[in-house]
């Protein structure tokens, strides 16, 4: 019997954002969606502010250094 093994990753490889939602691209494949609204910080960001992210921790978190903000990629997805 064979026994098909999903490695789900947290792991974010890619972000851009859209109309009202930051979408994230993760290395296992699968595209999230989250409205920018559950993040008062981020919502109220301009354009480049919201642009000038980086990952952190391999990509499990982002970091908006001049938003003081970091979110961890595996709370999107529970």
């Amino acid at each position: 019997m064979n026994t098909l093994i999903i490695n789900k990753s947290f792991i974010a490889n890619d972000i851009s954002f859209r109309d009202n939602s930051m979408v994230i691209s993760l290395t296992d494949g699968r595209i999230i969606s989250v409205p920018l609204e559950w993040y008062p910080k981020l919502r109220d960001a301009n354009k480049d502010q919201l642009n000038n992210w980086r990952f952190i921790g391999g990509g499990e978190g982002i970091h908006w250094e001049e938003l003081d903000e970091d979110l961890l990629v595996e709370n999107f997805l529970n």
